[in-house]
């Protein structure tokens, strides 16, 4: 099951998501938006099944515009835990999805939310599920040793895509065994200290490409060819 999860940050026009991304909309079972995130709907197309927040983006009007379309309103308390993305995260899963897209959540009046939506792709809630942020600028997606079950067995991200298109990978915490394929500048089980950027834009050379790590967690950002400087 797969569910798009639209938050308040830049937000993506169709025509920019369908060209960086295309077949980015491919099977969408749900879309669940968290607060403002409500308003990139109409522009993108989509029909909104669940609302959640606190209400302080969207206001009472367009609380009450999407109530009168028969959306699910989950109105929760301004002083909460979660933020209104995580409870749009929590929405998708309790809903069952498997795959959770994340749309609008980068850029935006607060970079600490931008931060805080990539730590999501982390949530101790989602492992097991695929999740990623999509952007007209990059491809988000977070590949986790730290929850395998087989202590150091590689744990490996499918990176199938355009030939020269950028892929970064960051790391979160230490990592271990870091071994790719399709890539311009490859590693062979290779240890990345989280800090250094040594694994800053690397290039794609092959449709099919994959990256395999044994321990810690690896940050994967994916962007058009377009955006190299």
């Amino acid at each position: 099951m797969h569910a798009l999860v639209l938050a308040d940050g830049d937000p993506p026009t169709r025509a920019a998501l369908d060209d960086a991304w295309p077949g980015w909309d491919a099977g969408v079972d749900l879309v669940v938006a968290a607060d403002g995130g409500a308003r990139l709907a109409d522009a993108l197309g989509l029909i909104i099944d669940r609302w959640v927040g606190d209400g302080d983006s969207l206001g009472q009007d367009g609380i009450a515009t999407l109530r009168d379309r028969g959306v699910r309103i989950e109105l929760a308390s301004v002083d909460k835990n979660e933020s209104d993305t995580e409870l749009g995260l929590l929405a998708a899963l309790e809903s069952g999805a498997t795959a959770v897209t994340f749309l609008g959540a980068l850029g935006g009046l607060r970079p600490d939310h931008a931060l805080a939506n990539i730590a999501l792709l982390g949530h101790p809630a989602a492992v097991g599920r695929a999740l990623e942020i999509l952007d007209p600028r990059a491809r988000i997606r977070m590949l986790d040793a730290t929850t395998s079950g087989y202590a150091h067995e590689p744990v490996r991200l499918d990176l199938t895509g355009r030939i020269s298109d950028l892929v970064s990978l960051i790391p979160m915490q230490d990592v271990t065994g870091a071994t790719t394929w399709g890539l311009h500048f490859p590693l062979a089980e290779a240890t990345l200290p989280a800090g250094p950027s040594r694994t800053l834009s690397n290039i794609r050379t092959a449709s099919s490409a994959e990256v395999s790590i044994r321990t810690g967690r690896l940050l994967v950002v994916e962007a058009p060819a377009t955006l190299s400087p």
